[in-house]
């Protein structure tokens, strides 16, 4: 019953972090930035809700009595989009970058990395339950 539990959770989890990695992938974090500012310039609330993963750390968090692994998800996920909104206004409303940043955000990036949110969030799912 326990185990069925955990791998519902897991499943869940990953269909959501897969339909983020959907929208949100490119081959650059600038790249990502562009794809992300399509809907943050629509609306936050917009943003926000193509986010359900974070909404999913909510309710997990609070489903498994605020466990200590649960609440790092939380965190993680609460520190993954707060830094999308900030480089979301720093780029797009301040327009003001410095060369290494600029740098940083038009480099190439490894075709793994969207995906390791796969890896590492359902292992702190697991150690929740």
């Amino acid at each position: 019953m326990i185990n069925e539990l955990i791998l519902n959770y897991i499943i869940l989890f990953i269909l959501l972090e897969l339909f983020e990695i959907s929208w949100q992938k490119a081959p650059s974090i600038m790249g990502m930035l562009l794809r992300m500012h399509k809907y943050y310039a629509k609306n936050i609330f917009l943003f926000l809700i193509m986010q359900p993963t974070f909404y999913f750390a909510v309710g997990f968090a609070m489903l498994s009595g605020y466990d200590t692994y649960a609440l790092m998800l939380l965190f993680f996920k609460t520190v993954d989009i707060a830094s999308k909104i900030l480089l979301l206004e720093q780029v797009f409303i301040k327009r003001k970058l410095s060369y290494d940043m600029s740098l940083i955000l038009l480099a190439p990036i490894n075709g793994f990395l969207p995906y390791l949110g796969l890896v590492f969030y359902p292992i702190l799912i697991y150690l929740a339950l």
